[in-house]
């Protein structure tokens, strides 16, 4: 993580429909915060921003009064401004993890009430709930935090439902138990911001690779099933009466089952999964665009840049030369 600057990558669009609007992000550290949970917040995000064609998300990070932070493992981070000059954003997270009780301060309370009018959202990671409850924050409303201190937590606030989940959102109030449970609540968000295929293609970035046959991000087993012959067949790509049959059922039926699972036809979602396979082999292989074209089932290698130009706003070989001075 750079502490000094936001990462904006301006790259690709996931399918050729309107931009997203622009979601603004603050992340208060407090002092002995996780890496972990500060990491499957964001770099979700940033890994997003590079599906789509203008970034979907803009972050900048916070401390109480401006300077720097340390985290449990001993990284130090300076934020770009105090909790008090944060302007109006579209989510406010609240980051502690050990030492929540020493954060526990009247200041901290009446600075983070103020900068929740100032945000459509807020959202609690580890231990920050506590502070957030502390704040008046979660009042009337379901909640989770560490499981370590959830019982203290149901004691100490009489106005919020604790509940033993993994995140849990309760209006414009998300509350999430860990580091592990936050990488979930961000692919969760990034599906319903950008849409499931954004998301799967950020959880392929995750995850160790995948035989063919791996599962996908999709809970839907005839959806798994045709992503799975699908990822077989990147080379030549079936025809949709041909994959029905495949998959012994009909084209209609998988048509809505696809539609239901990932808001797409099988056709985008072949045509997303060939060129999602195509941008990786861009980014790290060396093969000629004329062999990733073959590789990834198009006629030609201009039928080929047509088509990740449309996506991912540049050609194949511009794209390479970005990603090479600027890697992901």
């Amino acid at each position: 993580m750079a502490p000094n600057h936001a990462v904006m990558v301006k790259t690709m669009q996931t399918l050729p429909e309107s931009t997203p609007p622009l979601r603004r992000i603050a992340v208060l550290l407090l002092d002995r915060f996780s890496n972990l949970a500060l990491s499957n917040a964001i770099e979700p995000f940033r890994a997003a921003n590079e599906f789509i064609a203008q970034p979907g998300y803009a972050w900048s990070f916070l401390s109480l009064d401006g300077g720097p932070v340390t985290s449990s493992s001993g990284l130090s981070v300076l934020p770009h401004r105090a909790l008090e000059k944060m302007g109006p954003v579209d989510r406010l997270y609240v980051v502690a993890s050990y030492g929540h009780l020493t954060h526990d301060t009247p200041n901290l309370r009446r600075a983070l009430a103020r900068a929740a009018r100032r945000a459509n959202q807020v959202i609690g990671l580890d231990s920050g709930p506590w502070l957030m409850a502390s704040a008046g924050l979660l009042s009337g409303r379901r909640a989770t935090l560490h499981w370590d201190l959830l019982q203290a937590f149901s004691e100490r606030f009489l106005d919020v439902e604790a509940d033993h989940a993994l995140w849990v959102e309760d209006g414009t109030r998300i509350t999430c138990a860990g580091a592990t449970a936050t990488l979930d609540l961000s692919r969760h968000l990034i599906s319903r911001d950008l849409g499931p295929a954004v998301a799967m293609d950020v959880t392929s970035l995750f995850t160790a690779p995948q035989p063919v046959d791996a599962g996908p991000t999709t809970g839907d087993t005839l959806v798994h099933r045709a992503m799975r012959v699908m990822r077989g067949t990147l080379e030549d790509p079936l025809p949709l009466p041909a994959l029905a049959r495949r998959l012994g059922t009909s084209p209609r039926t998988l048509s809505r089952r696809c539609q239901d699972s990932l808001g797409l036809t099988p056709g985008q979602l072949y045509r997303h999964l060939r060129l999602s396979a195509a941008r990786r082999m861009v980014e790290s292989s060396g093969l000629s665009v004329s062999e990733i074209a073959v590789r990834c089932g198009y006629e030609d290698p201009t039928a080929l840049t047509r088509a990740f130009r449309a996506r991912f706003g540049a050609a194949p070989r511009t794209f390479r030369s970005k990603t090479a001075v600027n890697p992901a």
